[in-house]
């Protein structure tokens, strides 16, 4: 099924699958949007052999290795393909008996990043796993194709983190930039947050006209019928966002991603990692 508008959930075969499948029916829901369950099998190259019997066997003995290389892979390719198959169906009938009224499943052999990339025309808003299942058994580090597909990616995402918790009660982390604007805008024109609390914080380096720009947002979402509140804190801003997620009691936290250059977050850091690394709450990317 080919969609412009719908909710993509990436998916693989770890603990976080779940969380993610629900977290999407959840927006899929809200925002009346056809839902997609996306599994990548990967090739993974360290399954070969590091040995090289190539000047060991002669001509025929070589043809026959190779044949039967040939049928080990694509046996393993149709096991990896049932396996997918199997995990997917589970997921599509967990999330109708969330009330979504059809599920699209799609499995794909790929690269992850290069296949969002050429879905994202179709999407609407993605939801992915902070980790996947080569690194969830870490728990302070990012899924290693995380950061690289929120920087390839223009779309919204959701990145999940932990077991669903239906959103109450939401947080926007603002800073006045161009991209903060359009990210009020955009949720203040969007089903997926409507009559849910929104808290707006504004923090980091005092700015002259922090306040009218605080302003400016509040009534943004006033005028869109949203119970609004603020609040100005000057500080680290990531030590700020995860104190006030705390002490406003949030579900979900709506922050712009990577605005500044890879080389300049290289040597100072990255305010978005930093967030997603330490807070197990959903956040939304905005790009």
């Amino acid at each position: 099924m080919e969609n412009e508008n719908k909710v993509l959930a990436c998916v693989d075969q770890s603990r976080f699958a779940n969380a993610i499948t629900d977290y999407a029916t959840w927006a899929a829901q809200r925002m009346q949007a056809p839902l997609e369950l996306l599994h990548i099998i990967d090739r993974h190259p360290e399954r070969s052999t590091t040995k090289d019997r190539s000047g060991t066997i002669g001509f025929n003995a070589q043809e026959r290795l190779l044949n039967k290389l040939c049928a080990q892979d694509e046996r393993y390719t149709k096991a990896m393909r049932e396996q997918g198959r199997l995990f997917l169906n589970c997921l599509r009938e967990r999330a109708l008996a969330r009330g979504v009224t059809s599920v699209d499943i799609r499995q794909r052999h790929g690269e992850l990043k290069t296949t969002l990339v050429e879905q994202e025309s179709q999407v609407r808003l993605l939801v992915l796993g902070r980790r996947g299942e080569t690194t969830e058994a870490t728990h302070h580090h990012l899924g290693q194709n995380v950061e690289r597909i929120v920087r390839a990616l223009h779309n919204p995402l959701l990145s999940v983190k932990a077991a669903f918790q239906e959103p109450k009660r939401i947080m926007i982390a603002f800073d006045g930039s161009d991209l903060t604007r359009r990210g009020i805008e955009r949720v203040a024109n969007s089903p997926l947050f409507q009559g849910l609390p929104i808290h707006v914080l504004m923090s980091g380096k005092t700015q002259a006209d922090a306040k009218a720009q605080l302003e400016w947002a509040t009534q943004t979402l006033s005028s869109a019928g949203f119970k609004t509140t603020s609040a100005l804190i000057p500080g680290v801003a990531e030590e700020v966002i995860t104190h006030e997620l705390h002490n406003q009691a949030i579900d979900l936290l709506v922050m712009g991603a990577y605005t500044h250059s890879p080389w300049r977050n290289l040597f100072l850091g990255s305010k978005t990692s930093e967030v997603m690394r330490t807070s197990s709450l959903p956040i939304l990317l905005l790009r």
